[in-house]
C-alpha cells in the first residue's frame, strides 16, 4: 500500500493506494479525520492491479485514523492499523507589488503562500538580450516571507521579467512583469484657450512626434505588444474640474490625431488637469510649462511618479 498525501486543489484528492497481488473478495477502509468526520469505503481488484481509496477532503492538512481490511477468497481477513497524514494544497499565491521592484538596483521582491523551494527567473533587455536566465534555490522559508531575486547589469532597460516560484512541494505559479516604458520627447501643442481642437498650424508638431513613435514601434515592437499612452495636464487658471475635462478632451484630441496619421497601436488616454503640476504654481496661475501633454509607450499601463490619483484609462 502506499499514500499519495498531498494534492492540489482542482487536480485529484490524496488517496491511498493498495496494491493486489493475490486473489482476494474485497477490501475495506474505514478512517476517522481530525475534524471528526468518517470515511468508508469498499473495493477490489484482480491480481496485478491497484486499487485507489481518494480522500476527499477540504483544503488544508489533516490527520487520519483507522484501518483497512482485507478479506480473501481463502483466509481470514486480515487488518492492518493506518495512521497517516493528507494534505490538499489550495492555489499556490505569489505577490508582487509594484514598489517590490527596484530597477535601479536590479531587484525584484515578492511572496509566497507556502514554503519557498525555488524561482526560475527570466529578465528580457530591450535590446533583445537576457540579463537573467537562471534558477534561484530558496531554503523553504515559511509562507509570507519576503523573497528577493537579483540580476546582473546588462546593457539596455527591462522590458520583461518572468517569475516562476515554487514551493517545497514542486507545486508553482508565476507572473511577467512589463515595467519598460519610453517617453516620447516632444514640442508641445497650443490649443486654443478653453478648448480641445488642434489647429492647422500645430500639427506639424505631431507629426513629428507621430514619426517618432513610429521608430521606437520599429525598435521595439519585435520584443513585446506595445501601447501608446496620451496624458494632458493644463495650468491652475480656471476651476479644477472644468481644467480635468479640458486636459482630458485635449488628450483624447491629440490620441485621435495619432489615430489618423496611422498610428496602428492600442491608444489610451487620460486628464490630469492641473493635479499633477510641473512647475508648482498658486491657483489662477497662467503657467505655460504645466499646460503640457506626454507621450508614453509602455506594454502595461505606465508608471506615473507623480499621480494625484489612479487613472482611468480611456481606450480611443
Amino acid at each position: 500500500m502506499t499514500l499519495e498525501g498531498r494534492a492540489a486543489l482542482g487536480q485529484g484528492m490524496p488517496a491511498l493506494k493498495v496494491h493486489i497481488l493475490e486473489p482476494i473478495a474485497g477490501l475495506e477502509l474505514k478512517l476517522k479525520r481530525s475534524d471528526g468526520q468518517t470515511l468508508e469505503q469498499k473495493g477490489s481488484g484482480r491480481p496485478g492491479t491497484t486499487k485507489a481509496f481518494p480522500l476527499e477532503q477540504p483544503e488544508g492538512r489533516f490527520h487520519y485514523e483507522g484501518e483497512l481490511t482485507v478479506r480473501f477468497t481463502d483466509a481470514d481477513p486480515g487488518t492492518m492499523p493506518l495512521s497517516f497524514d493528507a494534505e490538499l494544497l489550495g492555489p499556490l499565491k505569489l505577490a508582487v507589488a509594484r514598489e517590490d521592484l527596484d530597477l535601479a538596483a536590479r531587484k525584484l521582491r515578492f511572496t509566497l503562500s507556502r514554503p519557498a523551494g525555488k524561482a526560475k527567473v527570466t529578465v528580457w533587455m530591450d535590446t533583445g538580450k537576457k540579463a537573467m536566465d537562471e534558477e534561484v534555490p530558496f531554503k523553504g522559508q515559511p509562507a509570507g516571507t519576503p523573497l528577493e531575486v537579483s540580476w546582473p547589469a546588462e546593457e539596455g532597460r527591462v522590458l520583461r521579467i518572468s517569475l516562476q516560484a515554487y514551493d517545497t512541494s514542486e507545486f508553482y505559479t508565476g507572473v511577467d512583469l512589463y515595467p519598460w516604458q519610453v517617453d516620447i520627447p516632444h514640442e508641445e501643442v497650443n490649443f486654443p484657450s478653453g478648448s480641445a481642437e488642434i489647429l492647422a498650424a500645430e500639427r506639424g508638431k505631431l507629426d513629428h512626434s507621430q514619426k517618432l513613435v513610429a521608430e521606437a514601434v520599429t525598435r521595439y515592437g519585435r520584443f513585446a505588444a506595445l501601447r501608446l499612452y496620451v496624458l494632458g495636464h493644463t495650468d491652475t487658471v480656471g476651476a479644477t474640474d472644468a481644467n480635468r475635462e479640458l486636459s482630458l478632451q485635449r488628450a483624447r484630441s491629440i490620441a485621435a490625431y495619432f489615430r489618423k496619421r496611422g498610428v496602428k497601436l492600442p491608444i489610451f488616454y487620460e486628464g490630469f488637469g492641473e493635479q499633477s503640476l510641473r512647475v508648482s504654481t498658486p491657483d489662477e496661475t497662467a503657467e505655460a510649462s504645466n499646460r503640457r501633454a506626454e507621450y508614453i509607450i509602455a506594454v502595461e499601463d505606465p508608471a506615473l511618479t507623480q499621480a494625484p490619483f489612479n487613472p482611468q484609462w480611456r481606450k480611443l
